[in-house]
C-alpha cells in the first residue's frame, strides 16, 4: 500500500516536484480532484493487481455533475491549445451526460 500512495497521483498529472506541485494545484483549483489523476484498479485473489491513471472523470455528487480531462501543459505549452485539448478530451463524457440528461437541471452545461 505504501507503493500505491507514494505512486498516485502520478508526476505525470500532477507535476514535478511533486510534492509542491500538489501545494500549488490546492491553492489554485476551486474544486478538489477527487478520484481524478488517482489510481483505479483491483488486487485479486491470486495476487495480481492492476492499477491505471483516471485521466477523464465524471462524477455526480449533490445533483452538479463534474467533469474532469486534462493536458500535459509544459514550459512551451500554446494555452489556448491546451485548453481546446481538454475540451476535446472532454467531449465524449459531456455527450453521454447530455444523453442521460444531467443537464437539464440547473442549467448545468
Amino acid at each position: 500500500m505504501d507503493v500505491l500512495k507514494a505512486t498516485f497521483p502520478a508526476g505525470t498529472v500532477s507535476g514535478a516536484a511533486k510534492v509542491r506541485a500538489m501545494e500549488i494545484i490546492d491553492e489554485l483549483e476551486p474544486e478538489k480532484r477527487g478520484v481524478y489523476g488517482g489510481g483505479v484498479g483491483y488486487f485479486a485473489a491470486n495476487g495480481e493487481m492492476d492499477f491505471c491513471i483516471a485521466l477523464r472523470t465524471a462524477v455526480l455528487k449533490e445533483e452538479t455533475l463534474y467533469i474532469q480531462a486534462g493536458g500535459g501543459v509544459v514550459y512551451d505549452s500554446d494555452p489556448e491549445a491546451e485548453y481546446q485539448e481538454t475540451v476535446n478530451k472532454s467531449r465524449a463524457l459531456r455527450r453521454a451526460a447530455e444523453d442521460a440528461g444531467m443537464f437539464t437541471r440547473k442549467g448545468n452545461l
